[in-house]
């Protein structure tokens, strides 16, 4: 199966292809700090938790 990802440097659809084969990881940063916590302060951690179970 093969899971294409919009790549925002390219403007282009491309296939995604792991740098090691079955290992794929991510950057993901933490909540802002700056100002008080709201419900869109969930929505990153929760996209990220639903991208890492479909990867699984």
């Amino acid at each position: 199966m093969s899971i294409w990802v919009y790549n925002t440097a390219s403007n282009k659809k491309e296939e995604f292809i792991p740098r090691e084969k079955g290992v794929v990881s991510a950057y993901v940063c933490g909540i802002t700090p700056y100002s008080y916590a709201h419900i869109g302060n969930a929505r990153p951690p929760l996209v990220w938790d639903v991208i890492r179970r479909f990867l699984r």
